[in-house]
């Protein structure tokens, strides 16, 4: 079996100006700043096998305020946030009103939701590989997590959509996922 606990990098300039920031790769604010330190006092008493995240400024300025005083950080590319493509640091407003068209439609030279489940797929076979009865910590972006509710969670994307805890703006500060072959769980911390 193998553990993730997912976190979420925190709030950037981008998101206060609600700018969709995709692969740009975006700064924390003084909020997003502090959100990640009492992430890192809010898990001090957690222990990972293995901390991953994006390769992308938000997620890893995210994850070394947080967690580097205690552990290495890799970065993963297949972490990143979608690509937006053109839309890539837009205002949200500009993004098609239709929740659901980037599930299977690509944003002009980007990606569509189904590549980014595909990226995590291959990242759930890696960890399937290397860490298996592991704790992985993973510190990266919407999409990403969405993904993991439908490869691990079974939701159809709409139903992730529409159960997303931003549509709320309900943060908190982790989810875990556990999984073994096709079973899988998941609680919130």
């Amino acid at each position: 079996m193998i553990t993730i606990t997912y976190f979420v990098h925190g709030t950037t300039t981008d998101n206060e100006q609600h700018i969709s920031t995709g692969w740009a790769h975006g700064e924390l604010s003084r909020v997003g700043i502090e959100q990640a330190k009492a992430l890192g006092i809010q898990t001090q008493d957690m222990h990972f096998d293995v901390v991953f995240c994006s390769d992308l400024t938000r997620a890893i300025h995210s994850a070394h305020l947080a967690l580097s005083s205690h552990y290495t950080i890799i970065q993963d590319r297949r972490l990143r946030e979608a690509n937006y493509g053109d839309l890539n640091q837009h205002y949200e407003r500009d993004f098609n009103p239709d929740p659901y068209w980037c599930i299977t439609n690509r944003f002009p030279h980007g990606e569509s939701y189904k590549d980014v489940e595909e990226r995590m797929s291959d990242f759930l076979d890696h960890l399937k590989i290397n860490f298996e009865n592991k704790h992985v910590a993973i510190v990266a972006h919407k999409v990403p997590q969405l993904a993991l509710d439908v490869l691990l969670k079974h939701k159809t994307w709409e139903q992730a959509i529409d159960e997303d805890w931003r549509r709320e703006k309900q943060w908190q500060p982790g989810w875990i996922y556990t999984f073994q072959d096709a079973q899988h769980h998941d609680t919130r911390i």
